[in-house]
């Protein structure tokens, strides 16, 4: 009888071109395994992922606008699976491995606070040590996920999901890939959010991002695309001159228009009381959090395992505890 996962890689020879990574060619996992009969290590890992509770939770993540009232902004996950599909696309048309493309991206952002940047950079603030929600994502598939035992990723999902904001290796294109890719698809679905949401209007994007990418949301994401595939030659992805310098443009003008309105960030300001009080909480208690952070407690210290706790933390989760812990409940006298 054949065995599934040996006639995948076989196919691979013929399916990815000489710059993607073959699945047989892994550097493999930080603990040793079996292979699996069925599936391929990279498509292993995808569905390590996709079961594991921290992808579960990033559904009550926040992207960028906190608390929105509505049912079509972004959350944490959807971001993540828009990155998934985007990042596969380029994969297939460069003809690299798909399978380890989408393990990066739904792994990438495993570790992101509650609150989105606003979390981690309250977090990054009152932790010593420091926080960035992409070492942190690491730390969550190789020690968090599992009660403790981690994910046992291979190598090349590690490293695409540790660098996945600065510096991805140059020796997996895979995971350059998913890096540019996550950059395209969080400018132009923050847009589109912040369009919905009505703080500025579709008229109001410059011109220069209009002409040059479109007037619709597909008409932007799929201008991105099709100039990086058109432009990554000779392993190197990339986007053309004149596209990273629009890009470059569109980036500059989220940060001056939409992630620092005063509209969208008008709850942010809560975030750091929150988050500090519930750190503060838990460090001087360590006791009172679950048994797998009271271990880490014990053996990295408190603040390593407030730090872990409170990172895991949805968004209503979050607060949630900071009520139960500060604000008293009402009460009556029988």
């Amino acid at each position: 009888m054949a065995i599934p996962r040996v006639e995948r890689e076989q196919a691979e020879h013929l399916l990815i071109g000489p710059y993607g990574l073959l699945s047989e060619n892994s550097r493999g996992r930080l603990q040793p395994e079996p292979p699996c009969e069925i599936r391929p290590c990279f498509q292993r890992d995808v569905d390590r992922i996709i079961h594991s509770k921290s992808f579960r939770r990033l559904k009550h993540k926040t992207q960028v606008f906190l608390q929105p009232e509505g049912d079509h902004y972004r959350t944490r996950l959807t971001h993540t699976l828009e990155v998934a599909r985007l990042s596969r696309t380029v994969a297939r048309a460069l003809r690299l491995n798909e399978d380890l493309t989408e393990a990066i991206a739904l792994g990438h952002d495993l570790g992101h606070t509650p609150f989105g940047h606003a979390g981690e950079r309250a977090l990054d603030r009152i932790y010593p040590e420091g926080f960035k929600h992409y070492e942190q994502s690491l730390r969550v598939v190789d020690v968090l996920e599992r009660d403790g035992r981690g994910l046992n990723l291979c190598y090349e999902t590690r490293m695409g999901i540790l660098h996945h904001t600065h510096g991805a290796p140059d020796d997996i294109p895979e995971a350059v890939t998913v890096r540019l890719c996550d950059q395209i698809a969080y400018i132009n679905h923050d847009l589109d959010d912040a369009i919905r949401a009505g703080i500025l209007t579709a008229q109001a994007v410059p011109a220069r991002i209009r002409d040059n990418c479109g007037e619709r949301n597909s008409e932007r994401i799929d201008a991105f695309m099709k100039d990086m595939i058109a432009s990554s030659t000779g392993g190197e992805i990339r986007l053309s001159e004149r596209m990273r310098e629009v890009f470059l443009y569109f980036k500059g003008y989220m940060f001056s228009d939409v992630y620092t309105n005063p509209v969208a960030k008008g709850e942010e300001s809560k975030v750091d009381g929150i988050l500090e009080r519930l750190y503060e909480y838990y460090t001087a208690r360590p006791e009172t959090m679950p048994a797998q952070f009271l271990a880490i407690a014990e053996a990295e210290g408190a603040g390593r395992a407030a730090c872990d706790y409170i990172s895991g933390m949805t968004d209503s989760y979050a607060m949630e505890k900071y009520g139960e812990l500060f604000i008293p409940f009402a009460w009556t006298v029988k």
